[in-house]
């Protein structure tokens, strides 16, 4: 592995795409490009444990380790065992591999994960006389196959357990907002940190201590205490513990406000937990109020939040999202709103005229992140009406 010049893949979801390039332009990574549900990059080392640490709308970071055609069974297993996987793992340690497999010549992930696994453990019997262990839960080193076709690649994974864990949820709600999702939304929605926030629906407070997070330039991964380089054989804890210091040196003060509204209070207990785990109880308030009743009293404001869908949690929906509406137009003059949803006919019940819609998915369901303006009277010009 060449640690100068590593080419990174860094996955992410459906529609972060772009937010996801701009972070890693900002960390300095180079030769970025685009790609579906990733972005792919190249960096050092040290910028691969940055990547890590710091951004936010990333899931998965591997680095391809090895590529070739495959055209039946046999030659794939002998591609393997000629490898030279004791650059990447020990025969003391324990290993993992997930599959992707699209392919008409090997039709089952399952097997030819099975014949992977094999050929890794053969090659260390070979070798050194000894064999690593399959770990499926909690391995040391976790590989990725990816068979499009003919084509073979393998990666290492270097994050270990997906990067929205980031280790200040203690407690959850139904159904929370996963929390890259959520700063995916918040960049989306253009939070920077000036000004003031409001989530009136805040559930477990994913969305409140990610606003927080991006207010004081924390890195996303402050809480986080394992990633899977740090089992590689080349990890350099000294410039790791480095990196970790410069970046948190650059947090700053946040001055504004972030507020969350929920009228179930078992609800708002889940988020004071994660809150007080996030240690963010002086920058984040909780209110145990209803939406609906709610006026205005943050000024200037940006609203993000995840109303609860009715796959979800059982609520009269068309109700529901006219109030919604209703709210922002009686209570919520001047002020940017944005809302996800799976409900796809939500504007129609919202009664209002989203001035951005972004497809995004939520898990698997597939959703729109809307945009609202209010504007205290009348407002001349013409609303955009436009799918992203």
């Amino acid at each position: 592995m060449d640690i100068e010049n590593l080419q990174i893949q860094v996955k992410t979801f459906f529609g972060l795409e772009q937010i996801l390039a701009e972070e890693i332009k900002k960390l300095g990574g180079k030769n970025v490009e685009i790609k579906n549900r990733a972005v792919t990059c190249e960096g050092d080392l040290g910028f691969l444990y940055k990547l890590n640490y710091s951004c936010r709308t990333a899931v998965k970071i591997i680095i391809p380790i090895m590529e070739f055609k495959a055209y039946n069974e046999s030659k794939y297993y002998d591609k393997l065992f000629k490898f030279e996987w004791d650059e990447f793992l020990e025969p003391n340690q324990t290993f993992a591999i997930d599959a992707t497999v699209n392919s008409e010549r090997f039709h089952h992930s399952q097997f030819m994960t099975l014949k992977m696994k094999d050929a890794i453990v053969d090659y260390f019997q070979d070798k050194h006389k000894m064999r690593p262990s399959v770990n499926k839960d909690n391995p040391d080193i976790k590989f990725h196959l990816h068979i499009d076709r003919e084509l073979v690649t393998i990666s290492i994974d270097s994050s270990g357990d997906p990067l929205f864990k980031r280790g200040y949820r203690k407690e959850q709600t139904v159904a929370p907002i996963n929390e890259v999702l959520a700063s995916g939304m918040l960049q989306l929605a253009g939070w920077d940190g000036k000004g003031n926030f409001l989530d009136p629906m805040c559930g477990s407070g994913t969305l409140l201590i990610e606003a927080a997070m991006i207010a004081m330039d924390l890195p996303a991964q402050t809480f986080r205490r394992n990633f899977g380089f740090q089992n590689w054989k080349n990890y350099d804890s000294e410039l790791f513990k480095t990196i970790k210091e410069v970046r948190l040196n650059r947090v700053k003060e946040f001055t504004g406000k972030i507020v969350g509204y929920d009228v179930d209070s078992e609800a708002l207990d889940v988020a004071h937990i994660n809150i007080e785990s996030a240690e963010m109880e002086d920058i984040i308030t909780l209110r145990n109020k209803d939406f609906f009743e709610s006026e205005k009293d943050l000024f200037p404001l940006l609203m993000v939040f995840n109303p609860p869908y009715d796959e979800r949690i059982s609520i009269n929906d068309d109700d529901f999202y006219k109030k919604i509406g209703d709210t922002f137009k009686q209570h919520y003059p001047n002020t940017l709103a944005w809302l996800i949803s799976a409900d796809l006919d939500a504007p129609k019940k919202i009664g209002l005229r989203p001035s951005r819609r972004i497809k995004l998915f939520n898990g698997k369901l597939e959703t729109r992140f809307l945009q609202y303006e209010m504007y205290d009277g009348s407002k001349k010009g013409k609303y955009m009406n436009k799918e992203e």
